[in-house]
């Protein structure tokens, strides 16, 4: 991956945007589409759209939620300390004792997530694990009027980690899980939008917002553009780990460094999915192959029931330990699943038949 690309990514990556408060992150990705898509819009949702136009009706929609897992701050104490409230699904394992950053009135405002240390539990508290209630945020002030100075009820905050390089292609981050699906959908426009051969299709390549919460930004993003044609990007869980027992029977043991996966299933149109085979065999992508037999829980699963029905996909980046400040993917399975939606796109007819048998 190109340095540039890879500071684009970076950034990206290290955005303070948890669902509900994407702006950081959204902002990026308007940023870096006006510089090659036709039109760039946002919606009242906080959608972002990159516009890429084609030579028919026909209408693609590429959807890579752009929010995070994180908290926001409900209570300030007399103390200065501050009390959360999760967005998102946490594992409450993963919260205590970390680093956070904190959205604050005049910037980032640092903070660790406390707990009563292990030596001053009882041996039956040492067993349980702290719920989410129970921990507080501090942020060094000696009382609430110092707090509230510089955050206030309401602010978002995520653990406070960045993007690191490992061994190879390999890289670890807070919110992967989907800041790589939306970085995917940015590039794989910007490379349609370069392409000599002008797709037939019109691509829509949508930054959603809300996704840890209930798919909402996919669901009216969706009902607005009314594609025919839908790929949704996301993350799924890597099977090449230790701990996993009969899990590697679930996430089909899919590998990093193997090729994007495409899912198979009732979230997946059939002939979308056996385009997407195809192609990836034309060009010598790599792919790999999961089966999921219901609704994805992914955006997938808002666009293909939107309106009168889109024919739909679910292309993910495989990654390990997911919902973490250390989410991990290999740029070699980002790099292929760009130029596979590239490919797609660009290959696709104006007059492709969607129905599915």
């Amino acid at each position: 991956m190109k340095k540039k690309t890879l500071t684009i990514l970076k950034d990206f990556l290290e955005s303070v945007s948890p669902s509900g408060y994407e702006g950081p992150a959204a902002n990026i990705f308007r940023d870096e589409a006006k510089g090659f898509a036709d039109e760039v819009k946002r919606d009242r949702h906080g959608n972002t759209l990159a516009i890429v136009k084609g030579n028919s009706d026909l209408r693609v929609m590429f959807a890579g939620h752009c929010d995070e897992i994180g908290f926001l701050i409900t209570h300030i104490d007399s103390q200065g300390y501050l009390w959360l409230d999760p967005i998102g699904g946490w594992d409450p394992q993963i919260a205590q004792g970390q680093r956070v950053q904190i959205r604050g009135k005049k910037g980032i405002v640092p903070g660790v997530i406390g707990k009563k240390p292990i030596h001053l539990m009882s041996p039956e508290d040492r067993k349980r694990v702290v719920e989410l209630k129970n921990l507080w945020v501090d942020i060094g002030v000696a009382n609430k009027k110092e707090a509230e100075k510089l955050v206030a009820v309401g602010d978002p905050l995520v653990l406070g980690y960045g993007m690191q390089a490992l061994q190879g292609d390999v890289i670890a981050a807070r919110g992967m899980d989907n800041r790589i699906g939306a970085f995917v959908v940015l590039e794989a426009a910007r490379r349609v939008a370069a392409s000599d051969n002008k797709a037939a299709s019109t691509l829509y390549s949508v930054a959603t917002v809300q996704e840890e919460i209930g798919l909402r930004g996919a669901i009216t993003a969706s009902f607005d553009i009314d594609a025919q044609v839908g790929i949704a990007v996301d993350v799924t869980f890597a099977g090449d780990h230790p701990g996993l027992g009969d899990a590697k029977k679930q996430v089909n043991a899919c590998e990093l460094g193997k090729g994007p996966v495409l899912t198979r299933g009732p979230n997946t149109h059939p002939k979308i999915f056996d385009r997407i085979v195809d192609t990836a065999r034309k060009y010598k992508i790599p792919l790999q192959i999961t089966a999921e037999g219901r609704s994805t829980g992914t955006d997938a699963n808002a666009m293909q029931l939107s309106r009168s029905g889109m024919a739909t996909a679910l292309l993910s980046i495989p990654n390990r330990y997911m919902h973490s400040p250390s989410e991990m993917v290999d740029l070699r399975d980002v790099e292929a699943c760009i130029e596979l939606m590239a490919k797609v796109v660009i290959d696709l007819e104006a007059d492709t038949d969607l129905t599915p048998f």
